[in-house]
């Protein structure tokens, strides 16, 4: 299996989740942590496994993030297995909004289905560090993509 977690991170929380995301992932494939910036372009050719990752600022994501997405051809995206996290507060989705949700609305809106519904991994303060625990959920969350990549019937 061959994963790519693209993400942009502000103060490393992101970074962090991202980069131990891929290394649980990598015994299974080759798996890459690569971060985005507003110049990035990114070919999907032989990805099976693509995760989406971003704070939240202003209730979205950010605007490298955005900008990534919306260049990607939406042809691209079809047949490959998807899924969004974000980083942010601990309170109502609707006070602090989601960076994951909103990937998630923008990718359905093309015409894709997530493997999962969107991820939020918790974070201190503006800054971090990530609450306690988060770390280990991601785990639990690596993990869970993967059975689902290798049980597509199991997908929801």
């Amino acid at each position: 299996m061959n994963t790519l977690v693209l993400y942009d991170s502000r103060h490393g929380n992101t970074e962090r989740l991202a980069t131990m995301i891929a290394n649980i992932l990598r015994p299974f494939g080759q798996a890459e942590a690569v971060r985005v910036d507003t110049e990035s372009t990114i070919r999907l050719a032989g990805v099976d496994l693509l995760i989406l990752g971003s704070p939240t600022q202003g209730w979205r994501p950010t605007p490298a993030m955005q900008s990534l997405l919306a260049k990607i051809p939406a042809e691209q995206l079809h047949g490959v297995a998807i899924a969004c996290f974000d980083t942010r507060f601990q309170k109502s989705r609707w006070l602090t909004g989601s960076a994951a949700a909103a990937l998630a609305r923008q990718l359905h809106k093309r015409g894709v289905m997530l493997l999962a519904p969107p991820e939020s991994f918790f974070v201190q303060g503006a800054e971090g560090p990530l609450t306690s625990g988060e770390m280990e959920r991601a785990v639990v969350w690596a993990r869970m993509l993967l059975n689902r990549v290798n049980s597509p019937h199991a997908a929801g």
